[in-house]
């Protein structure tokens, strides 16, 4: 009886694994995650290197992109598999099974070019402003629990650098090449800079629910042999943007 209910059990396992994967994404993270097409096709660098290393690990799967606090509601709900791309901080480790980095990025502090502000040392200079930040985002642990003013309303990374520019907020904080990207979209890059001073380099993951370990580790083992052969460089290249 034990040995058939053991079997039952890896026949279950065995059979949940081989179901597509139900991936999903940032759809406002440009260059790493969006998509600007008619049919809605997923875009980025982060959507290409997650396509790399399932492939890579066989897997069948299905990717589609939505607004950043349904992705993480529905990873919560167990209505995914995985999803990405979220910051290495711990409250985002206590919360999902991360697995990667499978790239980092630098996270800046932006300021109108009129801005008196001309770089900041310690998190404390930074208190006479209004930091404008991506509602649900995390940044980095340290800032993210500091005292600070802070403008939340924008949706996405896109609005943000529109508060910016309007003139609503002094600061934003956010991905160096994010934010580029969309200062470029608007025309707008003699209108900002960006303070010598970074605030992070931020990993950047996948992530699966709690207790998921065979995904995970499928995942994992894929993207430690792409890695290690070099194969996703081409990715980064493709996308202009330094492997980190």
């Amino acid at each position: 009886m034990r040995h058939l209910l053991l079997c039952l059990l890896l026949t279950l396992s065995a059979a949940t694994l081989a179901h597509p994967w139900r991936v999903i994404g940032d759809e406002q993270f440009a260059p790493y995650s969006f998509s600007q097409n008619p049919d809605g096709t997923p875009q980025g660098l982060d959507v290409e290197l997650v396509d790399a290393v399932l492939r890579e690990a066989g897997v069948e799967y299905r990717l589609r992109l939505y607004p950043w606090e349904r992705v993480k509601q529905m990873l919560g709900r167990g209505e995914v598999e995985m999803a990405f791309q979220f910051a290495g901080t711990p409250e985002r480790k206590a919360q999902y099974n991360l697995v990667g980095p499978i790239r980092s990025g630098i996270t800046v502090f932006m300021a109108s070019h009129k801005a008196v502000l001309e770089d900041w040392q310690q998190l404390s200079d930074l208190s006479p402003y209004v930091i404008g930040q991506v509602r649900g985002y995390a940044y980095q642990s340290q800032f993210d629990q500091a005292d600070l003013q802070r403008d939340t309303r924008a949706q996405n990374p896109r609005q943000l650098v529109s508060m910016l520019l309007a003139g609503r907020i002094d600061l934003i904080v956010g991905d160096r090449a994010q934010l580029m990207h969309f200062v470029h979209e608007q025309h707008a890059e003699q209108q900002v800079r960006i303070l010598p001073q970074p605030l992070a380099q931020i990993p950047r993951y996948v992530a699966f629910a709690k207790g998921d370990e065979q995904r995970a580790q499928r995942f994992a083992a894929a993207l430690q042999r792409l890695q290690s052969a070099g194969t996703l460089d081409a990715i980064f290249q493709r996308w202009g943007l330094a492997i980190d």
